[in-house]
């Protein structure tokens, strides 16, 4: 059976703009995701002012990571909460299996920020 939807086609206009809208939510709604994206920034400056090429690249792929899972627990968070509003201790499971894949995708990102920073701080 085939789903009909109101506008039949692709349009990948009205993706990037969903992309960039969820994005926009979870940065004004979410801190952790915030404080992070803008932590980035600027080690991501430092490459390229310092012509780090695959530095950046690391850089770009671990905030990816980090950013992915941050998105995913949020999104899994506000869908358990919506689905069940009182303690249940299988949505608390959900929740803590979420918390603990973003909290890998951060711990890869502080390494790797880390040794960033530390890179550049020596060509400094």
């Amino acid at each position: 059976m085939s789903r009909k939807y109101s506008t039949p086609g692709y349009h990948p206009i009205k993706k990037i703009k969903v992309i960039f809208k969820g994005l926009h939510i979870a940065v004004i709604t979410d801190f952790s995701v915030a404080y992070k994206l803008i932590l980035s920034i600027p080690i991501a400056i430092g490459a390229i002012a310092f012509h780090k090429w695959v530095d950046l690249s690391l850089i770009l792929i671990a905030t990816g990571l980090m950013l992915l899972g941050e998105l995913l627990n949020s999104a899994i968070e506000i869908l358990c909460d919506f689905v069940e509003q009182q303690q249940n201790p299988q949505i608390g499971a959900i929740k803590d299996i979420a918390a603990a894949a973003a909290g890998v995708g951060i711990f890869v990102w502080v390494a790797i920020l880390i040794i960033e920073v530390i890179q550049l701080w020596a060509i400094v």
